[in-house]
């Protein structure tokens, strides 16, 4: 996703091109790729000059976003979101705690853009390295 953010506006980006920046597989970048278009937070085009963009500008699309679509809610421990799934959750003196350690962990996420993440760590000259 920072890599599609650091060529946001100058066309669609090629995942082998992803692959070899990031040093990952293709097939792994293809695996991330469904999900984040489902959420329409990228969008694919063919062709010769075919590849992927972001749908919205980079300083639009949070990390909350991004981790959602890929992984699913955050949340520290399952029964801080759906107490359903503990039957000792009603009575639990840490639950409280970790949905509160969840919420503050989405939050922040929610207020981190990808836009964000490039200004504060961009170096001129530098090879950048991201997961993101």
């Amino acid at each position: 996703m920072l890599d599609l953010a650091l060529n946001y506006g100058k066309g669609p980006v090629a995942l082998k091109d992803v692959a070899k920046r990031q040093e990952i597989s293709e097939k792994y970048l293809e695996h991330l790729i469904t999900p984040l278009r489902k959420v329409k937070l990228i969008r694919a085009s063919r062709g010769a000059h075919g590849g992927y963009v972001l749908v919205k500008a980079p300083g639009s699309i949070s990390l909350q976003e991004i981790i959602t679509a890929v992984e699913g809610p955050v949340c520290i421990v399952e029964c801080a979101k759906d107490p359903g799934i503990c039957k000792r959750s009603q009575g639990c003196l840490s639950r409280g705690v970790w949905r509160e350690l969840s919420d503050k962990i989405s939050e922040t996420l929610k207020e981190i853009t990808l836009e964000k993440i490039i200004e504060k760590n961009f170096h001129n000259g530098e090879e950048l390295c991201y997961d993101i």
